[in-house]
C-alpha cells in the first residue's frame, strides 16, 4: 500500500471518529448515562489507539 493511501485511510479513520463522537454529544440528552458513558469511553480509547499507532509510526519514520 502506498504511504499517500495510507494517509488517507488515516484521515477517514480520524474524522470517522470524530463523527461518532459527535453523533453521541447530540444524542448524550436523550440517552440515558450508563450508555453514554460507555461509548464514550469506547471512542476515547479508539482515539488513544490511533494517537499510538500515529506516535510509533512517525518515530520510526524518522529514525528510518
Amino acid at each position: 500500500m502506498s504511504p499517500a493511501r495510507r494517509e488517507v485511510l488515516r484521515m477517514i479513520f480520524l474524522v470517522a471518529a470524530l463523527l461518532v463522537l459527535g453523533v453521541l454529544v447530540g444524542s448524550a440528552a436523550y440517552l440515558p448515562w450508563p450508555a453514554t458513558l460507555v461509548l464514550g469511553t469506547l471512542i476515547l480509547l479508539w482515539l488513544l489507539v490511533f494517537a499510538v499507532r500515529e506516535r510509533g509510526r512517525r518515530r520510526t519514520e524518522k529514525g528510518a
